[in-house]
């Protein structure tokens, strides 16, 4: 350099603005089953994902805070306390967030028609895609029956599940010592044992069937942690899956095509392509904003 002139160095904030650049621009996000506070959750792959996509909607479908795990042991690290910031830091520059509770996160239906730093809570949504078409938005666990007639049972699975994701952990461990890619051994076990996928396939028929009756073209869910698009029926049945195991979410593009965005294996799944139509607003309960700290208010309610 010459004439005195020396050369910007870059800021801490130039760094952080370049880490949250943008990279892949869509209508809507649906994302579910964080599990956040339990050692499952895969924060960081999650808090890029956030940090890549850009949207007008962002769809928080159940499942996002883990209050039974929360409730057996304390569990956030600062990990998770960055993917809930990020969440609200998205919600302040213009996303409108809408998180629709799941059972594990049951104890935020009590704030049903509340807004908490910008995002809305609400017991379900209809969603209007960019085509026209109306899908109707639900964690589904309501549809559930173990969930809702065998809590115990509910619980005691919740348990078993969290010991095969512990020994999943250590097993994979090994794999990557000896340079073999990543493998789950629950998502195995859901597709190999018939009453798991039997399960699968009788959730799946009757949220479709819900949506239906609600006069929906389609429906969105989580809970069941098997990312899916699929027809039944005549209703488009799109399971956005997990941020435990498959890393996946939903998103609507621009034209109101839909696609499953595979974090877990870099790829994608190709959703229905329609022709575009005007998109048509959604109405939903916009309540003033109450800032809260997100991870004391979880404590509090689950303690």
């Amino acid at each position: 350099m010459t004439g005195g002139q020396h050369a910007a160095m870059p800021t801490t904030q130039d760094t952080a603005a370049a880490a949250d650049t943008p990279t892949m621009s869509v209508r809507t996000v649906w994302i579910s089953d964080l599990h956040l506070g339990t050692p499952g959750c895969q924060a960081r792959p999650l808090l890029d994902f956030l940090r890549d996509v850009e949207c007008e909607t962002l769809y928080l479908v159940g499942d996002i805070i883990d209050g039974w795990q929360l409730r057996r042991s304390w569990y956030w690290p600062q990990a998770h306390n960055d993917v809930v910031q990020k969440l609200l830091r998205k919600a302040r520059k213009g996303t409108r967030v809408i998180f629709v509770p799941g059972n594990h996160d049951e104890f935020a239906r009590k704030y049903i028609a509340h807004n908490f730093g910008g995002i809305d809570v609400v017991e379900e949504a209809i969603h209007v895609m960019a085509d026209g078409r109306r899908f109707w938005i639900t964690h589904g666990d309501l549809y559930d029956g173990v969930v809702q007639y065998a809590r115990w049972l509910a619980v005691a699975g919740d348990m078993a599940y969290e010991f095969t994701l512990k020994a999943n952990r250590w097993f994979n461990r090994i794999r990557a010592k000896c340079g073999l890619p990543y493998w789950s051994l629950s998502r195995y076990l859901k597709h190999k044992v018939k009453r798991a996928v039997s399960f699968i396939n009788e959730f799946e028929n009757a949220v479709a069937r819900e949506a239906r009756k609600r006069g929906a073209d389609g429906v969105v869910c989580g809970h069941i942690h098997h990312a899916e698009i699929r027809e039944i029926d005549g209703i488009l049945y799109c399971n956005d899956g997990d941020w435990v195991e498959s890393l996946t979410a939903l998103v609507e593009h621009h034209d109101g095509r839909l696609e499953i965005i595979d974090r877990g294996h870099e790829a994608a799944l190709p959703g229905m392509r329609p022709a575009a139509r005007p998109a048509v607003p959604v109405n939903l309960p916009s309540p003033e904003p109450v800032a809260l700290p997100v991870p004391a208010a979880v404590r509090d309610s689950v303690s």
